[in-house]
């Protein structure tokens, strides 16, 4: 499978803060990582950086990735298509996620990943990535929990989708975006990036354009969110967090044997 090619001077959502290990972060999370684990997950971090264009595919339905690449700026989704053009965005990749786990497998995509941003990427050959999770089983742990949250999070997303009413759907997305990012440093209390168009949170959300658009405005009316310029401020998450019906359990931030930082539980939980 050919990369894309690497694009000079491509601008990315976040160059400035690329220099912190987001996957590190996140891995630390779920378990208490040693020096060396460490250094490991910053030589991959190091890595070549490739660039794709927003709103291009980075993998295709279909293809059978040979390599693992990980996502360092930007945001991308896994998306499934129908054959007359309608997409449904099935998870958010953000930096320090995986792309195309089906490597390790081997097997084709069942479905396309493409970049909602400018992003930016390094690729870590299968072998490497496997050499990885032997010679650090801490790592390997850590990994293991991520995947469970993935997995999880993909199980809520049904429940929204088939019980949750449109303004409890928008919510608990906004509430597991922000403490998503908050995991690796990219939330605080002022706020976080939203680099993601009403169209395509009507594809997550399985509404229209415009009833996301109403339902952005009734959670500002009420005081419960701030837009602009792209950026999500949370005035009150416990209070959207209630409107949500929103528990942070099955995200499994005790999944491993790291405890939760205490900066992040400040965000979140006042």
């Amino acid at each position: 499978m050919t990369l894309p090619r690497p694009l000079p001077g491509l601008r990315t959502l976040a160059t400035k803060m690329s220099a912190e290990n987001r996957l590190a972060r996140k891995l630390g999370r779920f378990a208490r990582l040693s020096a060396e684990d460490r250094v490991a997950l910053d030589s991959i971090w190091k890595g070549p950086r490739h660039e794709c264009p927003a709103l291009h595919d980075l993998i295709r339905e279909g293809d059978m990735p040979r390599d693992i690449r990980l996502i360092v700026d930007g945001w991308a989704c896994r998306a499934k298509m129908l054959e007359d053009g309608r997409r449904q965005i099935v998870s958010y990749l953000l930096p320090g996620d995986i792309c195309d786990a089906n490597a390790l497998i081997r097997g084709r995509m069942d479905h396309s990943v493409q970049a909602l941003t400018p992003v930016r990427y390094t690729v870590l050959s299968l072998a490497d990535f496997e050499e990885l999770m032997t010679a650090h089983p801490r790592i390997q742990r850590a990994a293991r929990c991520d995947a469970l949250a993935n997995a999880s999070i993909q199980r809520e997303w049904a429940l929204s989708l088939g019980q949750r009413s449109a303004v409890e759907r928008l919510a608990h997305l906004l509430c597991e975006l922000f403490t998503r990012l908050g995991m690796i440093g990219l939330a605080n209390a002022e706020g976080c990036e939203l680099p993601v168009t009403q169209v395509e949170l009507a594809d997550t959300l399985g509404l229209t354009a415009v009833h996301v658009g109403r339902t952005l405005k009734d959670l500002r009316l009420r005081g419960l969110i701030r837009l602009r310029d792209r950026r999500l401020e949370i005035p009150d998450f416990a209070a959207l967090s209630r409107v949500a019906l929103f528990s942070p359990a099955y995200l499994h931030l005790d999944c491993g044997d790291a405890a939760p930082a205490a900066e992040d539980q400040a965000i979140l939980f006042g």
